[in-house]
């Protein structure tokens, strides 16, 4: 095969596996396809201001088991609406893709791989449909992409909330207090459902299943009848009320997932304060469910992803994300994975929700867990 020249790109939030899956493309194709291998720095940033690195062996050395990006991250660059700025301080959105292809094509990049979520893998397809030969690879720690039986990232978040579980309960039980622990998934259950079971909480609170707050009331007046004084509530951030919406933290309007969710744990430590006999805490993980070593299961998922990737390349299956199911690494259409909207958006359908009937909620409901639905 004709030495050629790919280029690579990291987009939307960072996900423990990221590294793991640029060291193991790199590897790959270094070795396998005896082709260059390039970076763009900032996710689509980068492709627009042709800013890159060359990845060498030497520069990805060590990287496997780090969390987050060597080539950093932005969540905020569509560049199929891209905001520029005139010399007035006017604002306005554009359609500057062609920069980017011209970039590409300057550079000599034959191939762009892009690890990312929904957001990121819709400007990748949108990308295909210009012509250019991309294969997308999912990323996020939420792991509600319909595409994929999992993402990495993903393990990784869900032992950090598991341990913090641990670590409230100590302090729970010695105060005698309810703790609210908040935690990632937007408008998915995932983390919250696998943590809080492996984490034994006493209740799980998922986007999908809207609560009854009397009910989290009984529970915790349950659980104190039992002389269990104490009880330990995981709420995923998308969580709220059946009477209620969903908490926003704040809008940022440069990006283009624009609402931030965050606190419906304070929101509810409040609501549940005067309804029971103990004192309420609540705790938001935050950005500490994205940060530190990759667990062994992300480093391995995200290698299996780069070692398909070459697979992908040899048989030129581009315009398609590499994707697991039942076990075995596949691919799927970019067009099938994101929807066929319009430029710039996604279909909900291709989104994976919690549903009652999945195994780990009846697991949960037979451990005595309440969903308070």
């Amino acid at each position: 095969m004709t030495k050629f020249k790919i280029g690579i790109l990291t987009g939307g939030g960072d996900a423990p596996g990221l590294n793991a899956a640029i060291y193991g493309i790199v590897k790959t194709c270094l070795t396998r396809l005896d082709c260059e291998v390039i970076g763009y720095k900032l996710g689509y940033r980068g492709l627009y201001e042709n800013d890159f690195v060359t990845l060498t062996d030497e520069r990805i050395s060590g990287i496997l088991h780090r969390g987050g990006t060597i080539l950093r991250n932005s969540n905020k660059d569509n560049l199929f609406n891209f905001p520029i700025t005139d010399e007035h301080g006017n604002t306005t959105y554009q359609d500057v893709s062609s920069v980017a292809v011209e970039n590409l094509q300057k550079e000599g990049v034959e191939i762009l791989i892009v690890l990312g979520g929904d957001g990121t893998l819709t400007s990748a397809r949108d990308f295909a449909r210009k012509g250019v030969r991309v294969i997308g690879v999912p990323k996020t720690i939420d792991n509600d992409l319909a595409s994929t039986d999992i993402t990495f990232g993903f393990d990784t978040a869900v032992n950090i909330v598991t341990e913090a579980l641990g670590r409230l309960h100590t302090t729970a039980e010695s105060h005698h207090r309810v703790i609210i622990t908040e935690v990632m998934g937007r408008n998915a259950g995932w983390i919250p459902l696998h943590a809080g079971i492996a984490g034994s909480a006493d209740v799980i609170l998922l986007p999908e299943f809207p609560y009854d707050i009397q009910k989290i009331v009984a529970k915790v007046k349950s659980r104190s009848e039992q002389g269990k004084h104490f009880t330990i509530i995981v709420a995923g951030e998308g969580a709220k009320p059946k009477d209620g919406d969903i908490v926003v933290s704040q809008i940022v309007k440069d990006s283009p997932d624009s609402v931030r969710l965050g606190g419906i744990a304070a929101k509810l430590a409040y609501d549940l304060t005067p309804l029971i006999d103990h004192e309420v805490r609540s705790v938001a993980l935050g950005h500490t469910q994205r940060g530190g070593e990759t667990s062994a299961f992300d480093r391995i998922l995200s290698l299996r992803y780069a070692h398909h990737v070459a697979t992908m390349i040899e048989q030129q299956q581009f315009g398609q994300m590499a994707t697991l199911r039942n076990g075995k690494m596949c691919s799927e259409s970019l067009e099938d994975v994101v929807g066929s909207s319009a430029t710039g958006s996604t279909s909900k359908g291709t989104s994976k929700p919690v549903t009652p009937d999945h195994e780990l909620v009846q697991v949960a409901l037979g451990l005595g867990i309440t969903f308070a639905d």
